[in-house]
């Protein structure tokens, strides 16, 4: 091979052309040359240096070293269905959600079809947004095998600091959780219900992610740091996140359909809600604010919901 072929070659893959995929193809290109499957052309997405991002087949993704994996969650077992992996590839998931159907997380469903497999999943703040201009945030990497998925840190840019923790569930569930909590903090706005209500809200949303996630075999630990407290204080309090929008447009009386056309992307909450209830009312957990984004999502006024949260008859007329 020539020099000049050695310096473009490609070892880091993305999959996934929504907006995460595009913006971590971004940071990884700050050092790499990497490629990216997408459904969409690269040449209309006005994102990348040409040079360092390339669109390639999946065929020649499944071929590199480092494959981070930015599919949406519900689609995953049937992707995965249809892929192989070399032995010594290392993959980072960086999909958020819990299956609706079954109640799995994607530890769960990658373990199923590619136990051995070398992974790690990407949890953290951090909007697609600020990455793409370069902006700092912190993120961990949850996994089993730190010692063989280790030095895929060395693939990110300077400003994106990386730690690893071994608490995998943990990370699913507050990657999942802080998204229906997302939804309720935008409707607090929405309902210009004030900042003692939506701290009030995003605090206990904290607690009951946590006993969710305990339930699960999660640690405590990990919901006060990045993959729980922080990725939840910057998705429930910004209108950067998709599914907070999602949420201040439900309190517009807005409806689901019209909501989700109109922000043509995935928020990933919506589902994340449904398999979070289904869960919860399966093992009994006890999950309020989670069961009333739900019911609001099929069409409950949001102001009931406040008034069933408060546990009295509060006069919501004023809001």
């Amino acid at each position: 091979m020539k020099k000049n072929d050695d310096e473009n070659a490609i070892n880091i893959a993305v999959i996934g052309g929504g907006t995460w995929g595009r913006a971590l193809a971004f940071g990884f290109s700050q050092k790499n040359n990497v490629g990216i499957v997408s459904r969409r052309e690269l040449s209309l997405l006005k994102t990348y240096d040409s040079h360092k991002v390339r669109q390639i087949s999946l065929d020649k993704a499944l071929e590199c070293k480092y494959i981070i994996i930015a599919i949406k969650s519900e689609a995953m077992r049937e992707w995965l269905k249809n892929v192989n992996f070399k032995r010594e590839s290392i993959v980072l998931v960086a999909s958020k959600g819990i299956e609706i159907s079954s109640g799995a997380f994607m530890c769960d469903i990658f373990k199923e079809y590619f136990p051995n497999l070398n992974i790690g999943y990407l949890m953290g703040p951090s909007f697609a947004t600020e990455v793409l201009k370069g902006m700092p945030c912190a993120l961990n990497i949850h996994t089993k095998k730190q010692k063989e998925v280790e030095d895929i840190a060395n693939i990110f840019p300077s400003f994106m600091k990386i730690y690893f923790d071994n608490d995998v569930i943990g990370g699913e569930v507050g990657g999942a959780y802080k998204n229906i909590i997302a939804i309720a903090g935008g409707i607090s706005d929405g309902l210009v219900l004030g900042n003692n209500a939506k701290a009030s809200m995003i605090a206990r949303g904290l607690v009951e992610m946590c006993r969710f996630g305990m339930f699960f075999g999660a640690k405590e630990s990990t919901f006060l740091g990045l993959s729980g407290a922080g990725d939840l204080f910057l998705s429930a309090n910004s209108i950067l996140s998709r599914n907070y929008r999602v949420g201040y447009a439900l309190a517009q009386n807005k409806s689901l359909k019209t909501i989700l056309e109109e922000l043509g992307e995935i928020a990933e909450g919506v589902l994340s809600t449904q398999a979070v209830e289904k869960l919860a009312t399966k093992h009994n957990i006890y999950t309020p604010i989670a069961k009333q984004v739900h019911q609001i999502l099929q069409g409950k006024s949001p102001k009931e919901s406040v008034k069933e949260l408060l546990g009295n008859d509060v006069d919501l007329k004023k809001f």
